[in-house]
């Protein structure tokens, strides 16, 4: 046996070792470096994903008939490195190959989130004129995706074009996070059109100090609402008192919805993380954060969605590798963070819209549930 097959092989019995431990209550030591689930953490000090350092946000949008669509830029100043993901069977993206490990990977300037399905390509050309004309960028590297939500302001040409990709980047700061029925999420819905989708974003600040941070557009063909008691699947993943006072809805809401806008879908998200990594570690994390969308909703990844999530790792230390066995433990753990801050960042998006046309939000349709519904940190302020 090879060398390197010895320490591959050291590397799974350390892993296995980890959790067997866990599950038959072994010391802490061993407890420490496997994955935990969603007690692991805090939120973040805007449970946001600007918690990340060098990650900023910035969102424009038209509900102005015949409008109701927008945009939504990751703005990494520091150009990280990144990755992707695609798992959808429609996708709408852009530069995702750049982000291939198997390809030179400069680093990314900015991340498009944007609605207009394929014309919303054009949002990323104006971000890449907003780092050009700002930042001196030669040749900007500003890889995106697009939700499918043309028509339903009423107009299929009303949509976003470059200008609201360089407003976009223009309004991108840290801090606080708008939620819900803004940006790219103005015009999204899930469970085919029966509910308000948005945008959503969560952190999680790991016991070692790692950040991990998630934003997401939630324009689902799946529910995210569990069809038994009506409560989300999201919700469950909640870190302490993150959702205060959301309820179970009353059974005389709690109904079955029919659904008005098919096959016009796709969920698409950004995960970062301040720990440093190699590429092929940030491709790895942005797949493990797809099984966050996968507990969010059902169906996911759908031949009608373009589920795609990107990750970016913004730290300057030594980078973290998928073929290091010493790095595996913490890779592991930082994806399975990626994918229940993932998760949290959906219910975030759907308990933040607003109803819109003829759209309801989750908590219009299901009042009982959010009568008491507490509002923490990133909220609806913010970028």
């Amino acid at each position: 046996m090879t060398s390197r097959s010895i320490r591959l092989l050291a590397s799974g019995l350390v892993l296995a070792s980890a959790w067997t431990c866990l599950a038959l209550g072994g010391t802490r030591a061993a407890a420490d470096a496997a994955p935990k689930r969603g007690d692991d953490g805090v939120p973040g000090r805007f449970n946001a994903i600007t918690d990340v350092p060098g990650v900023l946000v910035g969102q424009v949008q038209s509900t102005e008939p015949p409008y109701l669509t927008g945009s939504t830029v990751v703005y990494t100043p520091d150009e990280p490195v990144a990755g992707v993901d695609v798992r959808g069977g429609s996708p709408g993206t852009w530069m995702t190959d750049m982000l291939s490990p198997a390809n030179a990977n400069p680093g990314t300037d900015a991340i498009v989130l944007t609605g207009g399905s394929a014309w919303g390509m054009d949002v990323g050309v104006g971000a890449m004129h907003w780092l050009e004309d700002h930042k001196n960028v030669d040749i900007p590297i500003v890889p995106g995706a697009v939700i499918y939500d043309i028509g339903r302001g009423g107009d299929d040409r009303a949509r976003p074009t470059a200008d609201w990709g360089y407003r976009a980047m223009d309004a991108a700061k840290d801090g606080p996070v708008r939620q819900g029925t803004v940006g790219a999420g103005t015009g999204a819905v899930t469970g085919n059109g029966t509910l308000k989708g948005g945008v959503g974003t969560a952190s999680v600040v790991l016991d070692d100090g790692t950040v991990v941070g998630a934003l997401v557009v939630v324009n689902a063909l799946g529910s995210t609402v569990n069809p038994k008691d009506c409560t989300l699947y999201a919700a469950e993943l909640g870190l302490g008192q993150e959702f205060a006072g959301l309820r179970k809805p009353s059974p005389a809401e709690c109904a079955p919805l029919e659904g008005t806008a098919p096959n016009r879908n796709t969920t698409i998200a950004v995960v970062a993380t301040s720990a440093s990594m190699e590429n092929a570690a940030a491709t790895r994390m942005a797949a493990a954060a797809q099984d966050g969308l996968a507990r969010a909703m059902n169906p996911a990844h759908t031949l009608y969605d373009g589920d795609t999530v990107f990750a970016v790792a913004t730290g300057t230390g030594r980078k973290l590798a998928n073929n290091d066995p010493d790095d595996a433990p913490a890779l592991a753990r930082i994806g399975a963070a990626a994918a229940d801050t993932l998760t949290r960042a959906v219910a975030h998006a759907m308990l933040a819209a607003t109803s819109a046309r003829q759209y309801e939000s989750y908590c219009d349709t299901y009042p009982s549930a959010c009568a008491n519904l507490q509002r923490h940190r990133s909220g609806r302020g913010g970028a």
